[in-house]
């Protein structure tokens, strides 16, 4: 089924996530002990989180694809949603981590003695190595609608930011501004939080059976369209991973048979999963009488 196969793509994805920030978290936290840059240090504790989340986000895939069973009528969808945010949980609290020990520095003044340059350079190639993943990860999570997958771009992005704004902070140390260092792994800090809050907002928004509005109307006004279809009287939406359940009522002429009937829903499902592939549609039926 299409469907599966699209969530075992997903997992190289998480995979190749899980690659790159188990060697540049190495990378990092040997350099920035070495060197003595917070901004580094900082950014590494950020990919060893990383690591972690990203191995959410593959059980939540590997879960996913499981098919309905008898407790599970509607699969495990869900369990993407599940992962993202136990990856935001853990995002949050190396965040705060990361804030107390920046702001401690920095509320001694900073650094004595800065930084060496080899810590910059690090931090720079970090930021492509990362911004190289997003790419990747980004087209994939677009291409099988994996919303797991989307949050882990979205960090792969936000990581390769952190590592461009730590580059700034050490170079700035090195410079002879102490505090720019500190200063660094304080915003490092401020942006994993961030990241963190918008995934557990969006994977709640779903466990929680949230749906866009602009989708509902854009529905709705596709289901009007359909011949024999003179109004839309509820509809409700909810999704489970990549998967999209609709439920649909709709009135249509009290004269029609069964059959006729029958054929307005079978346009109205066929118009709709053309657009949306991975919809399962529900549609009832009343006679406009009113």
């Amino acid at each position: 089924m299409e469907l599966y196969d699209n969530l075992k793509r997903g997992e190289r994805g998480a995979w190749i996530s899980i690659g790159a920030y188990l060697v540049l978290a190495a990378i990092k936290l040997a350099v920035g002990y070495f060197t003595g840059s917070e901004a580094l240090k900082a950014d590494g504790l950020n990919n060893t989180t990383d690591v972690i989340a990203s191995i959410a986000v593959l059980i939540g895939l590997k879960v996913s694809r499981k098919p309905p069973d008898k407790d599970h009528h509607y699969g495990h969808m869900r369990a993407e949603s599940i992962a993202s945010t136990v990856a935001a949980f853990i995002m949050a609290a190396v965040a705060l981590q990361v804030l107390t020990q920046a702001g401690t520095i920095l509320f001694q003044g900073g650094h004595s003695e800065p930084p060496s340059l080899l810590a910059a350079w690090v931090a720079i190639g970090s930021a492509v190595v990362m911004l190289g993943v997003y790419r990747y990860n980004i087209r994939l999570s677009k291409a099988i609608s994996s919303s797991s997958l989307f949050a882990a771009a979205q960090d792969n992005k936000s990581d390769a930011l952190v590592s461009i704004g730590a580059a700034v902070g050490i170079i700035g140390s090195v410079l002879g501004v102490t505090w720019l260092d500190p200063l660094a792994a304080l915003i490092v800090g401020l942006i994993i939080l961030k990241t963190a809050i918008e995934i557990f907002k969006d994977a709640t928004h779903t466990l929680t059976d949230g749906f866009d509005e602009d989708e509902v109307r854009e529905i709705t006004e596709s289901v009007e369209e359909i011949p024999g279809v003179r109004s839309v009287k509820e509809i409700k939406g909810r999704s489970h991973g990549n998967l999209t359940f609709i439920d649909l009522t709709i009135k249509v002429d009290p004269d029609l048979n069964v059959i006729e009937s029958h054929d307005i829903t079978e346009e109205l499902e066929m118009a709709l999963k053309n657009s949306r592939p991975h919809t399962n549609i529900h549609v009832h039926i009343e006679p406009d009488i009113e």
